[in-house]
């Protein structure tokens, strides 16, 4: 049957590794010092980020502007224009902010280099297709401004999320076309221009009107003359003396005549 003779009962080995004692203390310490690090990390990279009361803007569209700078979380529209819209993000690029231009494929880097834009801090997403909106809010994470073309149907349920999410991030909106509760809307109402003389010449500068309107017909609107660009190729205010329409030379010979030519807004 069984045998049970000679058998022991076997006893497990003692082991020769020393205790680990668990430090909780030192690994509390040890967690702590990483979160300040990471919030020493966070608190310089926020300190690199442009004003959160309000964002700079170009001083030629200060005065179209309630406060004369782009509010935090705020939906701007430009119609047409990709200069103007352009020019909405100059002074905030120039500042240190990050731009992105989303669904505008006409959107030119020189052009947007010769106006100031930082290209070291300027996303680009030319054709989002159907994504467009998805798009903008993901970069609503990363940009101050956004610029964006809408492409599609936008919900109210859509705007507000959006506005959420910039003023979360301490950043704006802007839409080239139309934008729902936009703050501000600008448009080219009337524009020419110069350097065309009897059939011959070069475009030189454009003058145009440009016109600003509240959300929902809230604010009186207001009105400036830019010279849209420049010769230069900036974009500037209208001189008083060349707004006033001062035609004379100081020897008080009537100046050449040159023939503007009308451009749509």
């Amino acid at each position: 049957m069984f045998e049970y003779e000679g058998m022991q009962t076997a006893t497990a080995p003692r082991s020769t590794r020393p205790v680990r004692r668990v430090d909780h203390l030192g690994d509390a310490q040890a967690a702590l010092e990483r979160i300040t690090a990471l919030r020493s990390r966070v608190t310089e990279m926020e300190s690199t980020r442009v004003d959160t009361v309000g964002l700079p803007t170009a001083d030629a569209l200060a005065p179209l502007l309630p406060g004369g700078s782009i509010r935090v979380g705020g939906a701007y529209a430009v119609q047409e224009s990709v200069l103007l819209a352009i020019t909405m993000l100059q002074a905030a690029s120039a500042a240190g902010a990050w731009c992105a231009v989303v669904g505008v494929p006409s959107f030119g880097v020189e052009a947007a280099a010769a106006a100031g834009i930082d290209l070291e801090r300027l996303v680009l997403v030319p054709d989002p297709g159907d994504q467009w909106l998805t798009v903008t809010a993901a970069l609503a994470d990363v940009a101050q401004i956004v610029l964006t073309r809408p492409l599609g149907r936008v919900t109210p349920g859509d705007v507000s999320r959006l506005s959420a999410r910039l003023r979360q991030r301490g950043g704006a909106l802007v839409a080239l076309g139309a934008w729902p509760g936009a703050d501000v809307s600008l448009r080219v109402t009337a524009s020419e221009w110069s350097g065309i003389g009897r059939g011959h010449g070069y475009l030189t500068e454009r003058r145009a009107t440009v016109t600003a309107s509240g959300r929902a017909g809230a604010v009186r609107p207001v009105t400036a003359e830019l010279l849209l660009p420049a010769a230069d190729g900036s974009v500037r205010a209208v001189a008083p003396a060349a707004a006033s329409g001062a035609g004379t030379t100081g020897s008080g010979a009537a100046p050449a005549v040159l023939r503007p030519v009308a451009v749509a807004s």
